[in-house]
């Protein structure tokens, strides 16, 4: 296990008027960045990763057949390996392995240089300083590189917030790759999900626990080569299928515990 981290917070004033730096422990923090063929775009989000936070970095690598893992092991990340096709099933292996760590908090960001890593203090802060479980950055609220949120995923993200908002009450804007969550939250969510539901089940499952979620403005701009997911019309219909689907799945359950109760 690694030894607590320090930094420092702010200052605190002695009796005889000094000012003394306020130092405590700085949470553990593991960056998991799922990718698939990324070769061209890995190496810049891992340089934009601010050295600052000391996190453990985790390419969560699904089947590339390119030169994406030994990029990512140049910049010192560490890579796993799921040769089962699936998001969630990537993110799943990566965090068996975080769990070695036990870190204190999870980032997850996607490898295509559409998220701007620089922006990771925005989602840690909620968490570190206002006590949040959840911090989703949002892409809708942010600002976003004209022709990076393709119109597909525009209507999709708006199309499951609404659910979620109506069937558990949670107000979301977006269904966003970059988030930061507790490792104590996640435990808790018990995630299963090993498809593109991925996303969409971390937020239901935050919001059928009661868990303290925020979400913070953040940049997106084009990918670097093209989605894997919204690409194709029939990449993003499939997809927004698993996530209705998911969503359909909870809803179902929770309606059943409410009928039996």
């Amino acid at each position: 296990m690694l030894a607590p981290k320090s930094y420092t917070t702010g200052r605190i004033c002695t009796e005889a008027g000094a000012q003394t730096q306020l130092k405590i422990s700085m949470p553990r923090i593991v960056v998991i960045i799922p990718v698939v063929n990324e070769e061209q775009s890995i190496g810049r989000v891992l340089a934009d990763i601010p050295a600052s936070l000391q996190a453990t970095v985790i390419v969560a690598d699904n089947g590339s057949t390119d030169a994406t893992p030994s990029i990512a092991r140049s910049y010192g990340a560490t890579v796993t390996i799921e040769h089962e096709r699936g998001y969630g099933a990537t993110c799943l292996r990566a965090l068996a392995e975080a769990a070695h760590i036990q870190p204190d908090i999870v980032v997850f960001l996607d490898g295509d240089y559409s998220d701007y890593p620089a922006e990771m203090p925005l989602l840690l802060s909620p968490i570190i300083h206002e006590g949040y479980d959840l911090v989703i950055g949002s892409r809708i609220s942010g600002n976003h590189e004209e022709g990076a949120l393709l119109p597909q995923a525009v209507f999709g993200n708006w199309l499951s917030t609404q659910l979620i908002k109506l069937l558990w009450k949670q107000q979301f804007t977006d269904l966003g790759p970059f988030r930061a969550v507790t490792w104590q939250a996640l435990k808790r969510m018990q995630m299963r999900d090993r498809n593109f539901g991925w996303t969409v089940e971390m937020q239901i499952r935050a919001a059928q626990l009661g868990m303290r979620c925020t979400e913070v403005p953040v940049s997106y701009r084009k990918r670097i080569g093209k989605s894997k997911v919204t690409g194709t019309i029939r990449g993003s219909v499939m997809a927004g299928i698993v996530i209705l689907r998911t969503i359909g799945k909870y809803a179902l359950q929770d309606s059943r515990m409410r009928f039996w109760k």
